[in-house]
């Protein structure tokens, strides 16, 4: 745990205090990086104790395009409560859907990312094509006095990466993203975790992870979306046959409220423990054993497949979430 120590330390040492919209104070730097080699272990805070399983609820609530506290809840995570049925500004936005809704979050952008293109009605090439990679005609529009046509169809990111590790490797192309500008006034809280690149080497058989968070808590969020990030490589690697190693994590503004210093403070008195291990049930298809590329185990896993081997941590602290 030794890169995020360090990082809280800069923090602290080194930050500016400003004001911010949850109207608790932060100090924070801006550009930050933690890298974790995972062949070392998996990077579980230990200065405290890691709420793994809601992290596992979240992750297989992401990947099942959930956009519902409720969902999330079923999973053992209870992380989105607040933000969907306790953040005045998303309780009066007309786009909420009722109690526990979260609008289209990080899940539905990941699996559903709804993407629209408007053709001119004799553009026949164009039209071909664009039916040919699964855009369907929604309806036939009038755009500058010209007829045009509406398509649309829903782009599964995580599918397209898993394809592409599989089928071209070698592509610096295989990314994913959240932030959709076209939904941000539709969703509760705009995607802090925005950008994950995976970068496979077919010749050592390894898949590292790199992932840009515009702004991340550092005292809650941090230990948090680093475990989850690597939970998702590992499953990745283990869905298409590589061994998961590099987890660089960029940060654009990262942050401490002034309300979780003290927990910060206790937490670098702490001497960290080993890291963990990460093990991933039996029942999800192992390519490098079985030579059968099965990804439709993405929606299929369940928050009990992961589970910690030798996670020994400190006494658990607590701070309140900033909304």
């Amino acid at each position: 745990m030794k890169p995020y120590l360090d990082l809280v330390r800069t923090i602290l040492d080194t930050g500016s205090w400003s004001d911010n919209r949850t109207g608790i104070r932060t100090i924070s730097i801006p550009g930050a990086m933690m890298r974790y080699d995972l062949a070392e272990g998996f990077p579980a805070v230990t200065t405290k104790k890691l709420a793994f399983k809601a992290v596992v609820g979240e992750l297989v609530g992401f990947l099942r395009a959930s956009r519902s506290a409720a969902d999330f809840r079923a999973l053992g995570c209870k992380v989105w409560d607040q933000n969907a049925n306790e953040n005045a500004d998303w309780l009066a936005n007309p786009y909420r859907e009722g109690p526990d809704d979260l609008g289209p979050v990080y899940g539905v952008q990941w699996r559903r990312w709804p993407a629209y293109k408007l053709l001119d009605a004799d553009a026949a090439a164009q039209l071909e094509d664009a039916q040919k990679r699964g855009f369907r005609v929604v309806s036939r529009v009038q755009d500058e006095g010209r007829d045009k046509i509406l398509l649309y169809k829903a782009v599964d990111q995580i599918r397209d990466c898993v394809d592409t590790i599989m089928k071209n490797p070698g592509s610096r192309r295989i990314l994913f993203h959240g932030w959709n500008p076209a939904e941000l006034d539709a969703i509760a809280l705009p995607a802090c975790h925005l950008l994950y690149q995976l970068i496979p080497n077919a010749a050592t058989r390894e898949i590292s992870l790199c992932l840009y968070i515009r702004s991340n808590d550092i005292g809650l969020g941090a230990p948090f979306n680093l475990a989850e990030g690597a939970a998702l490589l590992h499953l990745i690697g283990r869905l298409t046959g590589y061994k998961p190693r590099w987890f660089s994590y960029f940060i654009g503004d990262a942050h401490i409220y002034e309300n979780h210093v003290d927990m910060l403070k206790e937490q670098l008195q702490r001497e960290p423990y080993p890291l963990p291990r990460l093990v991933i049930s039996d029942r999800i298809p192992d390519f490098a054993q079985t030579g059968r590329y099965e990804p439709q185990w993405l929606e299929q896993v369940e928050p009990s497949d992961f589970s910690l081997e030798g996670y020994v941590h400190h006494a658990p602290l607590t701070a309140p979430m900033a909304v």
